[in-house]
């Protein structure tokens, strides 16, 4: 790759940033959006030399990145190595994002939830409380979870124009401040 731009660094760094506040480790995150970023695919080596990481670091980095979904291996013609591209409508992206997260977070802890709820029911009064605050918390990540499912089927054209009603949409429900 080119030299990077003062925009393009300074994305990079900010993703970087951004990824360890979401649990992501920042070069997997740098990687990221360096691949958004660029117009053609790029090689390992490619992104090892832009970056300064080492290559090994690269390698598992594009391995954690292809297993959620949002980079992929592609082929150049005349280069035998593996190049690799990330998804560039960031719609998809977010929403690959949010089913593996939704996946790897929200699935297991509801299903330890609705386990914990039964065994705090047949333990009876003396769970009575832990009973009652984890089914609180049950009936949130149930409700929580069923209306993303139900976005989740949403074509993208429908989605962006829920998302940007805002307001309108607390207006129709008659929940205006």
């Amino acid at each position: 790759m080119n030299e990077l731009t003062p925009a393009m660094e300074g994305f990079i760094l900010h993703w970087g940033e951004m990824g360890t506040r979401w649990g992501i480790n920042r070069t997997v995150a740098q990687i990221h959006a360096l691949l958004f970023l660029s117009p053609e695919p790029l090689h390992a080596e490619q992104i090892a030399e832009t970056l300064s990481v080492a290559r090994s670091n690269v390698s598992n980095s594009l391995r954690e990145l292809q297993g959620w979904g949002i980079v992929k291996i592609v082929h150049v013609m005349g280069d035998r190595r593996d190049h690799y591209e990330s998804m560039k409508d960031v719609w998809e992206m977010f929403q690959i994002i949010l089913d593996e997260r939704k996946k790897r977070e929200c699935d297991p802890t509801l299903t330890i939830l609705r386990e914990l709820t039964a065994k705090a029911k047949k333990s009876g009064a003396k769970d009575a409380y832990t009973h009652e605050r984890l089914s609180d918390m049950l009936g949130f990540f149930e409700t929580t979870t069923s209306w993303y499912e139900q976005m989740r089927r949403m074509p993208t054209g429908a989605l962006i124009k829920f998302v940007k009603m805002g307001d309108k949409i607390r207006k129709v429900l008659s929940l205006a401040s």
